[in-house]
């Protein structure tokens, strides 16, 4: 079994090494791991930390400029052969050691797609902006009308899903509203969709999150217009 672990990146210097020795330190044993990395145009350190440390991935891209999270999260599709797809932020509000239950349920279950939840949480979860709470909260229950499934959390970044399931030539967004995009996709073509506790140590603003309230508008539309 092979799992493609995608990773969008955009000045993230202060974090993406110590992400990607995450995921060595955790690595499932008789797992193969495709580590791509997609650096959207940073101009930061960060290019030069992943020059540096090549070792701890198996292909870079480099987009000439910054494009999105959706247009490097595409070009990464592209280059992964892996059954399975998931995505890794490039800071460490994910910790990679739950990839280990993504893949418990692939191989029991035969999962379509499975999303990591932070409000049915494993060990902790921090404390964040309510109104980000409560945006994700109206977005799930809107997903979960329209598509008739019952998940908790549709924005956590552990969107992990059969790779059969998406053609990136298809896909039409490029921001955060591709999250939306492919999680529509997925559900509508396939059968068997799980949940899985996730902990989450999210970010402030202050400290580098980057999606805003404003993105809210375009996922409920992208929810909405792939669901008909």
């Amino acid at each position: 079994m092979k799992l493609s672990i995608l990773i969008p990146v955009y000045n993230e210097e202060k974090t993406i090494i110590g992400v990607l020795q995450r995921i060595k330190e955790t690595k499932v044993d008789d797992i193969d791991y495709e580590i791509i990395v997609i650096n959207d145009g940073s101009t930061d350190g960060t290019k030069k930390l992943l020059d540096e440390n090549n070792t701890l991935y198996n292909s870079l891209i480099n987009n000439s400029r910054n494009s999105g999270k959706g247009f490097s999260v595409k070009q990464g599709l592209k280059k992964s052969t892996g059954e399975y797809i998931i995505f890794q932020d490039a800071d460490l509000e994910y910790d990679p050691i739950e990839f280990k239950k993504f893949i418990k349920v692939f191989r029991e279950f035969n999962a379509d797609v499975i999303l990591g939840s932070r409000f049915n949480y494993s060990d902790y979860t921090r404390s964040h902006n309510i109104l980000n709470k409560i945006g994700n909260h109206i977005l799930t229950f809107f997903f979960n009308l329209l598509y008739n499934t019952t998940f908790t959390d549709i924005y956590s970044c552990y969107l992990c899903f059969k790779r059969e399931l998406v053609n990136p030539e298809l896909l039409k967004t490029d921001g955060f509203d591709q999250h939306a995009e492919i999680l529509s996709k997925t559900v509508k073509k396939g059968e068997k969709f799980f949940e899985v506790p996730i902990s989450y140590n999210g970010r402030s603003y202050s400290e580098g999150k980057k999606i805003k309230f404003y993105h809210f508008f375009g996922v409920i539309f992208r929810i909405f217009i792939e669901r008909f």
